[in-house]
């Protein structure tokens, strides 16, 4: 292990790996880390990873389509405003929707950022803007524009100065 989290002082290579994943991992990420290999499993292979994938060729196959009438897509990063500090912390599944609107970019391999806009009751909203294949310079540039004539990128939420 180079990078990420080492634990300190392991008595053997396997206490090494299993305190340092136990110490740098939060119960969120471990969680995906589970359902990630429970999906992978023998047993469900065929159930869920390949039909994942075939519905993943099926969303890159729209974004080709899109990105033919298009240069850039752009929409909400989350359905809500950001969370106030600790306030979904013990709601997973709510964790678990806040990324669905990210999950089609990384799916179908494309560049994507998120950038801030006006904010909603004081709190952050972010705006995702999706590219197409190797046109980070265009998605870069769109977002560079929009920051040019907004502030909202300057400002910082209520108690947070």
């Amino acid at each position: 292990m180079r990078y990420g989290h080492r634990c300190d002082d392991p008595h053997d290579l396997e206490d090494l790996y299993k305190r340092s994943r136990a110490e740098g991992f939060g119960a969120e990420v471990k969680r995906r880390i589970l359902i990630g290999t429970y999906v992978l499993s023998a047993g469900y292979y065929d159930a869920y990873y390949l039909k994942a994938q075939q519905l993943r060729q099926l969303i890159c196959d729209d974004f080709r389509r899109a990105f033919e009438t298009v240069d850039v897509i752009m929409g909400p990063t989350a359905p809500t405003t950001a969370f106030r500090l600790g306030e979904k912390a013990d709601d997973p599944v709510t964790m678990y929707l806040s990324d669905i609107y990210t999950i089609a970019a990384n799916l179908a391999g494309l560049p994507g950022m998120s950038i801030p806009v006006e904010p909603a009751d004081g709190l952050p909203v972010g705006l995702q803007i999706i590219g197409n294949y190797f046109a980070e310079a265009r998605l870069l540039n769109v977002a560079h524009r929009l920051q040019r004539v907004t502030d909202w990128h300057l400002r910082t939420p209520a108690g947070f100065e």
